[in-house]
């Protein structure tokens, strides 16, 4: 645990650019995004912007301290919404290009969505300052 703790200013740091990467990809190729948002659901194009700004404005919020707290409870409940989106893929075989569509991929996939809310839950709590 010492690693982790050691580090946990570059693992936001890491966590927020892989937010921002992915958050800007709702934009440049959203059509794989739209595909996996569940039937159930309205305006899928909408919703997947819509979650892009959101994935970007909450992974800038975890570079400032004033917002840290805010933005990783707001990635919590991200990670846990677009968590169906996940499951559809996963049960209806949706195809996206460069993505497997087999089991071990979704095996893997799926648990790791709980990684993503634990590492940003990690970030709800306030901060300890390190004894040296």
């Amino acid at each position: 645990m010492t690693f982790l703790n050691d580090n946990k200013a570059t693992l936001r740091v890491i966590l927020a650019v892989c937010m921002v990467v992915a958050g800007v990809l709702h934009f440049v190729v959203p059509q794989p995004f739209i595909r996996i948002v569940p039937g159930f659901l309205p305006a899928p194009a909408a919703l997947v912007y819509i979650s892009g700004v959101i994935e970007i404005l909450l992974a800038l919020g975890l570079l400032l301290p004033s917002t840290r707290r805010f933005s990783a409870w707001g990635l919590v409940l991200l990670f846990i919404a677009v968590y169906p989106a996940n499951l559809n893929m996963a049960i209806n075989h949706i195809q996206i290009s460069g993505i497997p569509d087999t089991w071990w991929f979704h095996a893997i996939r799926l648990p790791f969505q709980f990684v993503l809310i634990a590492w940003a839950y990690w970030y709800t709590r306030p901060e300890t300052p390190q004894l040296t």
